[in-house]
């Protein structure tokens, strides 16, 4: 929310500079997260003066130049070449002096210079209008009034406003704030406790009274719980136009675009005061009459941005007697709005059941000003009162007369709130005594009545606007950040408690692990666990009768909650992408949701994501591209500093991996990974091999928990390294090789490896060659030739014999 501290100035009198009052302004709760200055033209016009053409020649050296002499208000006039067709002696023309700052309508800046045109020396320019940011016209230098004095400061002449826009990350509870009558209303308070008094400054109403009845237009609330309360009024005989210059700065420095007078007059009201209204042509009502109510599922209605929508049943429509209008508190409709060919208006003030506004906007993807506003709760009873500030505004900018009674329905009164407050309960949630007249100041300042006090505590009247402030905690809350947090004491002890927890807590595994992920060049990511229901599509394992499925998606992309922690990880990888990050090591803990006949279950996730190259280029070393192995090196390590050991492997064909390796654990699935499929990458537009794995965490934890730590001595006794070249068929894998090892040498095996692989020439069809090594050693003596090769004698008959294996 942006809030102009010239336009809060006009509710509270205040001298502070801007930083200061931001300052309190977050203190009180309103947290000021940056401060812009505006300018409502750029650069201010500093350093353009009024000057006056005291000679007009032309160029010598050139037929669209004119060699001019300007008065600037200084001792001597000065030369000026200018090549404007209609610059004249005798005009009073805005002058850019030597130095001054321009800027392009684009925003970027050149400075003023002194230079020689065609040989002609130039002590400055004569500008256009669009140079100085004052007009859209190009066609000659901008002639200003000849009543002006030369050296006069243009930015005296157009009043040019700087002004300080503060930047409020508002939270959601905090309706009553959302305009710059609200903001002033807390600063108010701020100050109160600063020992600064100021008075609360409200626009006046007095002013409105009924010129004639001459269009008067029914108003029909067919639903009251949607529309509790509903006001217009009628004006006729105005003049749609541009706005003037003063309202246009207002609603240029809060971020808006003026659009006429009319339209820029409801949008000030409702920046002003917090209070939505909406003006509608009064020849486009049909019928004279305003009826406010739903209609049927399906029902085509256009709205402002050129959309057609359908509309759900429980959308309050604002409608004449024939057609919709208006989305109610959302959004207003193509063929009803105010255009240039208007000249009567119905001016429309109401409150609109926030839960209503919130569930349209929603279902129609639209989110407003007004439905912002509507859908937190504004002030029920500023609605006429806000409906004649606007009307008085119309009139002073737009002309035109009242001519109908203010139509408000209003049937039942929504209440105040009714709280009570114990002094005891404040110190205990607060940590210390706040004096009671202090808190009943407090709470006056904030507009909060009190009924009745006694030693005890105080009865209040909640104004209805403050609907997060309902309970005792609500209004203690509201003591304590008036009060000021910084000025409660904090205590010199410090209590805290050891829990007694296990090593395999979840939270201990994962920082474990994602530190040794992260020391190996991967970075977390963090997603969001929505996703779009289009990706269930992608692949057959997941269904769409397992997604679980939003009741007010924001957007169809986030419409279920993920099933899979591979999409958006693609997402990520595809935005890296395009901004030229094309090496990615990424990793992810989360959770995957599924609904499976309607038990809802959630599983834990841990996502590897890795492409590209392993590491970035180097002068001293060869570019390596990350592979299927690399990927299965990290996950080793996984299993290594968790301590698993005992995995099978199994290779696992799906429509997601087009090289699939799934690690299990007496038949409990680990973890699967492989290369994704060019289809599945195609679809996220990724051009490059992307490698997955993704790990069922809540497994690996169970698995984590059934092992123990061992460890031997490290031996003295030498290792002793014996390899074969073994030519074998190609379905046999090297889990084979060492399962076949394992078993044939128990007790003197330490470790088989694989260190070379070929297939091709001068090899028998189906066959291929693998160099395997294999560690001997012995705990308690130095092995012997003799042991060595009986040992490598028969793993050579094992696996001759169990995978027709033969030595090379």
């Amino acid at each position: 929310m942006k809030i102009s501290y010239n336009w809060l100035k006009q509710f509270i009198q205040i001298d502070w500079d801007a930083e200061k009052t931001g300052e309190l302004l977050t203190d009180l709760g309103l947290e000021v997260e940056g401060i812009e200055n505006f300018q409502s033209v750029k650069g201010g016009l500093q350093g353009i003066v009024v000057g006056e053409v005291l000679t007009c020649e032309k160029h010598a050296n050139a037929d669209r130049l004119k060699v001019t002499t300007v008065n600037i208000g200084e001792p001597e006039p000065v030369q000026i070449v200018c090549g404007a067709p209609n610059v004249d002696k005798g005009q009073k023309v805005p002058v850019a002096t030597v130095g001054t700052t321009l800027y392009t309508p684009e925003g970027e800046a050149w400075k003023i210079k002194k230079g020689k045109i065609r040989g002609e020396v130039s002590h400055g320019m004569i500008c256009a209008e669009d140079e100085l940011g004052l007009g859209n016209s190009h066609d000659g230098i901008m002639v200003l009034e000849n009543s002006l004095t030369p050296g006069t400061p243009l930015a005296d002449v157009f009043e040019v406003e700087n002004d300080y826009v503060f930047e409020i990350g508002l939270t959601p509870n905090r309706a009553d704030a959302m305009s710059h009558f609200g903001t002033a209303r807390d600063l108010k308070a701020g100050l109160l406790q600063k020992d600064i008094k100021s008075e609360l400054i409200t626009p006046s109403v007095s002013a409105f009274h009924v010129e004639n009845r001459t269009l008067r237009i029914d108003v029909d609330v067919k639903n009251y719980d949607l529309a509790p309360r509903y006001c217009g009024v009628t004006i006729s005989g105005l003049k749609v136009s541009e706005s003037p210059n003063w309202l246009k700065n207002r609603l240029l420095a809060i971020g808006l675009t003026p659009k006429n007078n009319v339209v820029d007059a409801t949008n000030y009201v409702l920046h002003e005061l917090g209070q939505p209204l909406h003006a509608f042509d009064a020849s486009k009502i049909t019928g004279n009459k305003i009826e406010v109510k739903t209609l049927p599922a399906g029902t085509k209605f256009t709205t402002l941005d050129e959309v057609e929508r359908e509309l759900h049943e429980e959308d309050l429509m604002i409608c004449n007697a024939e057609k919709p209008m208006c989305i109610a508190g959302v959004f207003g409709g193509l063929h009803s709005g105010v255009t240039e060919t208007t000249t009567a208006i119905f001016l429309e003030s109401a409150y609109f059941n926030p839960v209503s506004v919130r569930k349209t906007a929603k279902r129609h993807g639209l989110n407003t000003d007004a439905s912002f506003r509507f859908e937190r709760g504004i002030d029920p009873n500023i609605t006429e009162y806000a409906l004649k500030r606007a009307a008085l505004l119309i009139q002073d900018i737009a002309g035109g007369e009242i001519t109908s009674d203010v139509f408000d329905t209003y049937p039942k009164k929504i209440e105040d709130f009714q709280v009570r407050l114990s002094f005891d309960n404040a110190k205990k949630l607060i940590g210390e005594e706040i004096p009671k007249e202090t808190i009943k100041e407090i709470l006056m300042s904030l507009g909060i009545k009190i009924n009745n006090v006694t030693e005890a505590g105080l009865g209040l009247t909640i104004p209805a606007y403050r609907n997060d402030v309902q309970r005792e905690a609500d209004v203690i809350e509201e003591v304590l950040r008036v009060y000021g947090y910084n000025n409660i004491k904090t205590t010199e002890k410090l209590n805290a408690s050891i829990s007694n927890t296990s090593r395999f807590e979840d939270y201990k595994l994962q920082n474990i692990i994602g530190n040794q992920l992260a020391s190996q060049g991967f970075y977390e990511m963090l997603s969001n666990s929505l996703t779009s229901a289009k990706y269930t599509e992608l692949s057959e394992q997941l269904k769409n009768e397992h997604n679980v499925e939003m009741l007010n998606p924001l957007s169809s992309d986030l419409s279920v909650l993920r099933q899979s922690m591979l999409f958006s990880g693609l997402e990520a990888i595809n935005h890296n992408i395009n901004r030229k990050r094309n090496n990615l090591k990424l990793f992810e803990f989360g959770k995957t949701y599924h609904d499976f006949n309607g038990k809802r279950e959630e599983f834990k996730r841990l996502s590897l994501f890795v492409t590209g190259n392993r590491d970035n280029e180097r002068w001293n070393s060869a570019i390596r591209e990350s592979d299927f192995f690399y990927l299965k090196g990290i996950i080793n390590t996984i299993f290594n500093r968790l301590g698993i050991q005992g995995t099978s492997t199994s290779p696992i064909s799906t429509d997601l991996l087009s090289e699939g390796i799934c690690i299990s654990k007496k038949n409990t699935k680990l973890v699967e990974f492989g290369v994704i499929k060019k289809a599945v990458l195609k679809t996220f537009d990724i051009a490059q091999n992307v490698l997955y794995a993704e790990f069922n965490w809540d497994n690996i934890i169970e698995v984590a928990k059934t092992n123990s730590i061992s460890y031997t001595e490290i031996s003295k006794y030498p290792e002793v390294r014996r390899d074969f070249a073994l030519l074998i068929d190609n379905h046999i894998t090297f889990e084979d090789i060492d399962k076949i090892a394992s078993q044939t040498e128990k007790k003197l095996l330490k470790d088989v490896d694989l260190f070379d692989v070929y297939q091709g020439k001068n090899l028998p069809e189906g066959k291929k060659s693998y160099a395997v090594s294999f560690t001997l050693q012995d705990e308690n003596k130095t092995l012997t030739d003799k042991q060595i090769d009986k040992i490598m004698k028969k793993l050579q008959t094992n696996f001759e014999k169990q995978l027709g294996a033969e030595l090379r």
